[in-house]
This record gives C-alpha cells, sequence and structure tokens, in this order.
C-alpha cells in the first residue's frame, strides 16, 4: 500500500488506485488544464503523465483528487462531471508537445556550447594575467533589485560581474578596495572615501566586506580569496570571455619601458582630442598609445569602445575633476 495523508485536508489517499484515465482532463488549482496521455505504475505506484493544454509543456503527478474534496493547491478531476478529450486531440496535443520540448532543448544545448565556446575563450585570456603571487581578486558586481516588500522577500541578482585587480593577501582593506575601484567606470565612484559605502556584513547570512551604496542594487565592490588558481579560472572564464570585464591595470613590462622611454622624442607629433564626455566626465581621443603610461599614472581608464558623437572610438577616461591637471600634463609635451 502507498499511502498519502494530507493533514491539512485530514485525508488518506491510496497511490496505487488510479483515479483518472487516458485523455481525461484534469486542472492544477482551478488555473491551468491538462490532458492525461499516459499512466504508469511502479513499486512507487501510480504516475500520471499529462499535457498542459495552453503551453503545451508536459508534467507529472502521483496523486490526482477529486475536485469535490478540494483543500489547497493540487491537481483536480471533476468528478462531478468529468471531461475527456477525443484521442486524436490528445495525439496532436502530444506531438506539440514533443515538438516544443525538442525545440527548447535545442535552444538549450545551443545556450550550453555558446556558453562553453567563451568559457573557453575566457580561461585562455584570464590565465596569463593571474600573477603568481596572487592570494585574492577584487571584482565589481552589478546588483539588480528584486526585492518584495509585500511578500517580506529581500534579494538580488547579478546583472554583470567585472575583474579589478589582484592582491597579495586575502585581508578585506576598503582602502585598497577603493583603489581597485578606479579602474572601471562603474565603480569609479567608489574610490572616493565615504563611510556610507563601507559595509561589514560579517554575520550569519551577510554578504561580508564590501564597498557600495547599496546591498540590494548598484555597483558593489568586494574582495575574493583564491583558494584554487584552476577553480578560480572556471568561475570567472564566462566573465573573462568578454574583455570588456576585465578592468585590470595591466603590470608594466620591460617592452612596455623601452617604448616608454623611446616615445618622448615622438610627442610633439602626436595629436590628441579632449572632450566633455558626458556631466562628469572628459575622454581623450587620438594618438595615445605612445603615451598610455603618461595617460595611466594620471588616473585614466582605457576603453576600446566609447560612443562619441555616435560613432565608436578608443579612448581614455577621466572624471570632470581631473581635467585641469590631464590638460596641463599633456599641454607641456603634446599638441592637443
Amino acid at each position: 500500500m502507498n499511502k498519502v495523508h494530507l493533514l491539512g485536508a485530514n485525508r488518506s489517499y491510496d497511490r496505487d488506485v488510479q483515479t483518472v484515465s487516458v485523455n481525461q482532463v484534469v486542472v492544477l488549482d482551478s488555473y491551468d488544464s491538462y490532458v492525461v496521455y499516459e499512466v504508469t505504475r511502479d513499486k512507487w505506484g501510480i504516475t500520471y503523465h499529462l499535457v498542459n493544454l495552453r503551453t503545451y509543456e508536459f508534467h507529472t503527478s502521483d496523486l490526482i483528487r477529486p475536485l469535490s474534496e478540494k483543500f489547497g493547491i493540487g491537481i483536480y478531476y471533476d468528478d462531478a462531471n468529468p471531461k475527456f478529450l477525443d484521442p486524436l486531440e490528445t495525439a496532436a496535443l502530444l506531438t506539440k508537445a514533443k515538438e516544443k520540448k525538442a525545440e527548447e532543448e535545442k535552444k538549450a544545448k545551443e545556450t550550453r556550447e555558446e556558453y562553453g565556446r567563451i568559457a573557453k575563450i575566457g580561461a585562455e585570456r584570464l590565465r596569463p594575467l593571474v600573477p603568481t603571487d596572487a592570494k585574492a581578486v577584487i571584482i565589481g558586481t552589478l546588483r539588480v533589485n528584486e526585492c518584495d516588500s509585500y511578500t517580506d522577500y529581500y534579494d538580488y541578482s547579478i546583472a554583470r560581474t567585472v575583474i579589478l585587480g589582484f592582491s597579495k593577501h586575502t585581508r578585506n582593506l576598503f582602502s585598497e578596495m577603493r583603489k581597485h575601484a578606479a579602474n572601471f567606470e562603474g565603480t569609479a565612484y567608489l574610490a572616493e572615501y565615504n563611510a556610507d559605502y563601507e559595509h561589514r556584513e560579517n554575520y550569519s547570512m551577510g554578504d561580508g566586506m564590501y564597498l557600495g551604496r547599496n546591498k540590494y542594487s548598484g555597483w558593489t565592490v568586494e574582495k575574493e580569496p583564491i583558494h584554487d588558481l584552476e577553480k578560480f579560472i572556471e568561475r570567472y572564464a564566462h566573465t573573462a570571455g568578454d574583455e570588456a570585464n576585465l578592468c585590470m591595470k595591466a603590470p608594466q613590462t620591460d617592452s612596455d619601458t623601452a617604448e616608454q622611454s623611446t616615445a618622448t622624442a615622438d610627442f610633439s607629433t602626436l595629436s590628441l582630442e579632449i572632450v566633455e564626455y558626458s556631466e562628469k566626465a572628459i575622454a581623450v581621443f587620438g594618438d595615445t598609445r605612445p603615451i598610455k603610461d603618461i595617460l595611466k599614472d594620471l588616473n585614466g581608464l582605457f576603453r576600446a569602445n566609447l560612443t562619441y558623437k555616435g560613432e565608436r572610438r578608443a579612448g581614455w577616461i577621466y572624471s570632470k575633476k581631473q581635467e585641469t591637471k590631464v590638460r596641463e600634463a599633456l599641454a607641456t609635451c603634446i599638441r592637443v
């Protein structure tokens, strides 16, 4: 005997006893209707195989109760006026359901393959960027509010993640987070000290230590320890698949140093354009590669796909507060 006892309804049902038959229409709590296309039995009892009449989705149930004994959410059959479909109608619905399921599985497979392709690219791109002495990573996350005060539900989802830099230690220091926050325009506002942005949720169900205006929405900056390099790369491979999500300041190499020392002689031939990019930012366009170290030292953020006057252009972004400093530094050696 496979009996089920429902405490609220104070009733017991035997799952070995079949209550509906093939082609019979049943309802889910008076909302969606289903048709039974198959009934199977095993040692655990009877299983009813259903197709949604509206969405053509498959469903199963191990218990279908009479509508006259309705109590709570469940699947019911009309024991007073039972309804049946013609076998041909059921067959047509089953065909549509199988076609829909096959299409969904195809799309899901394509999505998985595309995700894997991007993650493979990201893993190859990310691996050489991780310093050998890295013990932690600084990341920025864009949180989307999913709170519902009506149901007392509070949570958020992550819309985007960017890698801001790496650390040689695992200590959570807000000063270090602020330093790396300057590497990305979305988190740049967190680079300036503000006690209200410092959150210390080191308690059960808390989010740990992070910088941000709000826990549930907007950009935040936090630090994660790297315990295992391969697991870290696997976790952030898809993120690194989009180069725009890698916002670390690249370490200076010997070739960079040589280029910097020889580029000075050509500064006078360079042509740059300093423009008002937005209400809070300026941008530098033009021949920036030979002086990238100067631009970097001015705390600039390089972006390969800025949009200016409807065109995509590579350039450096600065806060409006830095405009005078930028103009003075570049005017000394470059034709602007």
